[in-house]
């Protein structure tokens, strides 16, 4: 089994949350079901693209090696390693989130307040132990190379779709 498949599916969903984060307070109407929609699209298409980086960077890597075989054994070893706090984190997520839609309101306010956004603080610092996790299961620095351009991608989502679509929203 490779660790590919499920680091794209993060991937992917938490770009699509990040175009919801990057629009998220830019609207006071009430019904805008279809605007959060389309700013979890548009996150979803820019993460998409960026997260396009690593995995041109890991094919770059393997066509250079001389033991390719090696190589792959190595990224493959790393994306376990990067996956597992990613996994944690997602459970962590999943959970607030099961919180705040099953919990009555008061306690599903609780739910976002102490859950959720504490946990969009910790992406870079679970970034980053994935990093470590790549690196410390055996991937060595390719795994290293690869998980930092893929973080990197993944936590530039949110900016990205802020910048080119809600960027002067405020402004006058």
């Amino acid at each position: 089994m490779t660790p590919a498949v499920p680091l794209v599916l993060l991937g992917l969903v938490d770009a699509a949350f990040s175009g919801f984060r990057a629009y998220a307070g830019r609207d006071a109407r009430i019904r805008k079901r279809r605007a959060t929609a389309r700013a979890s699209l548009r996150g979803l298409a820019t993460g998409a693209a960026l997260l396009l980086a690593p995995a041109l960077a890991a094919a770059l890597l393997l066509l250079a090696a001389p033991d390719r075989s090696g190589m792959y054994d190595s990224l493959r070893a790393g994306g376990f390693g990067y996956l597992l706090p990613l996994a944690l984190y997602a459970t962590a997520v999943l959970l607030s989130l099961a919180a705040y839609f099953l919990l009555p309101f008061r306690a599903s306010t609780l739910a976002m307040v102490i859950g959720l956004g504490p946990l969009t603080l910790l992406r870079p610092v679970v970034v980053a132990a994935a990093c470590l996790g790549a690196l410390l299961n055996g991937g060595g620095w390719p795994a290293l190379l690869i998980g930092t351009i893929a973080g990197a991608a993944a936590l530039a989502v949110e900016p990205a779709v802020h910048r080119r679509w809600y960027g002067d929203v405020l402004r006058p």
